[in-house]
């Protein structure tokens, strides 16, 4: 039986709702059916990222950083550029709903909405997603698998006087890349004063990307959803786009 075959058999057995929806949700089914559900190679392949990853992070104070500064007066931290994010303090009061009514607290502010994107294509007939081993500061065990493109306004922009980030082209062209989906999400709201990321999908042609740099992974669906019930492995904003889908 061809996919087309199975797939009207499939939506002859359930309720007639959102035919659209059904359609995307056999396809993925019957997708997944023909998926590589394997992981050890991506596993042993982030296992050795974070092995041969020479940067070291540590702690120093706030006054050691280089083109940080400490607003005098507001005690609100902040880039020479203006750029980036800065921290600040806030005053809650009338919160009677909560375990205390009033609380002051310091929060990372960022006032532009950043792009979370991962790229899509067909392998094989298979949908594959690009994952980046990508190190932070903050990770735990240095490297998480992220994805294809995690940045700010001010990364994009270039206000730190570096490299454009990798593949922002597929996000920003819309000739580049097909965008499935484009989210605007918010993140946490304890730590982050009115902060939004914009959750993309961007689909290219199977003959596209076939070399892609080093640091960089196709996995497919049933793959991904196996690696994100992995300690530490995938990061909270690939966490964010899949459930943009």
């Amino acid at each position: 039986m061809n996919s087309e075959d199975l797939k009207e058999n499939i939506k002859s057995l359930l309720p007639n709702k959102d035919r659209e929806e059904l359609d995307f949700l056999i396809d993925d089914l019957i997708e997944i059916s023909k998926s590589d559900s394997d992981i050890s190679h991506i596993i042993k392949w982030l296992e050795e990222k974070r092995k041969n990853c020479d940067i070291e992070t540590e702690e120093i104070g706030i006054n050691n950083l280089d083109k940080w500064h400490v607003h005098p007066e507001t005690g609100v931290i902040s880039h020479d550029s203006e750029k980036f994010f800065s921290i600040i303090g806030v005053k809650v009061s009338g919160a009677e709903n909560r375990e205390v009514s009033s609380w002051t607290q310091p929060m990372m502010k960022q006032q532009e909405t950043g792009i979370l994107g991962l790229i899509t294509k067909k392998i094989n007939g298979v949908k594959h997603y690009l994952l980046y081993a990508k190190y932070e500061p903050g990770n735990t065990h240095k490297i998480q698998l992220s994805p294809t493109l995690q940045a700010t306004e001010s990364n994009l922009k270039l206000a730190h006087g570096g490299k454009k980030p990798r593949f922002a082209e597929y996000f920003e062209d819309q000739e580049k890349a097909k965008v499935l989906t484009s989210v605007v999400s918010v993140e946490d709201g304890g730590r982050f004063y009115l902060k939004t990321n914009r959750n993309m999908v961007a689909e290219v042609s199977e003959n596209e990307l076939n070399e892609i740099p080093d640091e960089y992974i196709w996995v497919n669906t049933i793959q991904l959803k196996k690696l994100l019930k992995i300690d530490n492995a995938v990061n909270s904003l690939v966490r964010s786009i899949v459930g943009s889908l």
